[in-house]
């Protein structure tokens, strides 16, 4: 049990029988004498399923799972599942590529930061890195007279991921991403 106002974001709290991430939590201070303050805490199911938006007082318990976070990097593709190894122990953990949709378009082979969360022997799901560093392998070619205004054009990235990028850049430059809001944010 964990006091709502000391959750995180990534924490998974238990909700209805099931399990969920935190995505986001905003806090609400009334301006009344005596009034709670209010944390509306909005969390997706693990594994990509459905979402929940709740608000618990500061004070109130929520049932949180502990987590294991092991640092993971992709290894290969077997069927439906992407198989990711440990790189402490070299443990294999397969997921359905379902499960983890939200978070393949920012997986490559050499990608490092991938963390896998594990509730006792059970890989939940994975954790992103904040950004990641992609190469573009199509876009417009670059205008010459393309200036560092807010002017942008479509870029379709390594992995399949489309993103709207400054139109000076060119295939096969690597670029960062924000994994949080799938944009670009600078030259890598």
């Amino acid at each position: 049990m964990t006091r709502a106002s000391e959750l995180k974001k990534s924490d998974v709290i238990e909700h209805n029988g099931g399990l969920f991430v935190i995505r986001q939590i905003d806090v609400q201070s009334p301006s009344a004498r005596g009034a709670a303050t209010l944390y509306r805490v909005r969390a997706q199911q693990v594994g990509g399923g459905s979402k929940f938006e709740e608000r618990y007082k500061g004070d109130e318990d929520v049932t949180t799972v502990s987590l294991q976070r092991r640092p993971v990097h992709f290894s290969y593709v077997d069927g439906d599942d992407y198989v990711f190894m440990d790189d402490e122990d070299f443990s294999q953990y397969p997921l359905k590529g379902e499960d983890i949709a939200d978070e393949l378009p920012f997986i490559t082979e050499q990608g490092d930061g991938v963390v896998a969360l594990r509730v006792g022997e059970a890989v939940i799901g994975l954790e992103l890195p904040a950004s990641v560093v992609l190469t573009i392998t199509e876009t417009a070619p670059a205008m010459k007279a393309a200036s560092a205004s807010a002017r942008t054009k479509p870029a379709t990235l390594e992995t399949g991921l489309v993103v709207q990028v400054p139109e000076y850049l060119q295939e096969g430059e690597k670029v960062k991403i924000n994994t949080a809001e799938r944009k670009f944010m600078s030259r890598a």
